[in-house]
């Protein structure tokens, strides 16, 4: 009953038009101030591993694995996909533009950083996303995907083979 009315009434589509512009902003200063102000991913990514030692870390053993054997290798890498992941996952909640897709990159990087050991605004990040991931289409109601969703859907040509095949059989 909740999920029916978080995904098709269109007061809260505008609740959550709300909550997408908030998280996008969040995400798209946090990006624009990595790229202009010179963020290397290497110094957290040690951070974190550091964090996996003592009595009660703050990072899990299987995570600063990961960290350590694949992130911190390729920390040029890293620090691109958070740079510009944070900058694009912003600009498309704040347009309302894949907007499901973009919350459910964005809800990705609260995790791994949460994972990292990074509290900060990370965990009332994730209780807002999982409303926009819950609401589905209704959460870019009033965005871009109003328009681009519907015509993605109407020029999929799987859709366009199996509509075909449809009115054939008819």
């Amino acid at each position: 009953m909740f999920v029916e009315f978080i995904r098709n009434n269109k007061v809260v589509a505008g609740i959550l038009t709300f909550l997408r512009v908030y998280l996008g902003y969040e995400w798209i200063t946090g990006g624009w101030g990595k790229i202009t102000g010179g963020f290397d991913a290497a110094g957290f990514l040690q951070g974190a591993v550091a964090q996996t030692t003592g009595e009660h870390p703050a990072v899990q053993p299987w995570w600063g694995a990961f960290l350590e054997n694949v992130a911190i290798p390729n920390a040029d890498l890293f620090t691109f996909l958070v740079m510009w992941g944070e900058l694009l996952v912003g600009t498309a909640l704040i347009l309302g533009i894949f907007t499901n897709f973009a919350a459910l990159m964005g809800i990705t990087m609260n995790f791994a950083f949460l994972f990292s050991g990074t509290v900060s605004t990370n965990g009332q990040m994730v209780l807002l996303t999982t409303f926009i991931l819950v609401a589905g289409f209704n959460a870019g109601r009033f965005g871009l995907d109003r328009w681009v969703i519907p015509f993605l859907k109407a020029h999929n040509p799987i859709e366009t083979k199996r509509n075909k095949k449809e009115v054939a059989t008819v």
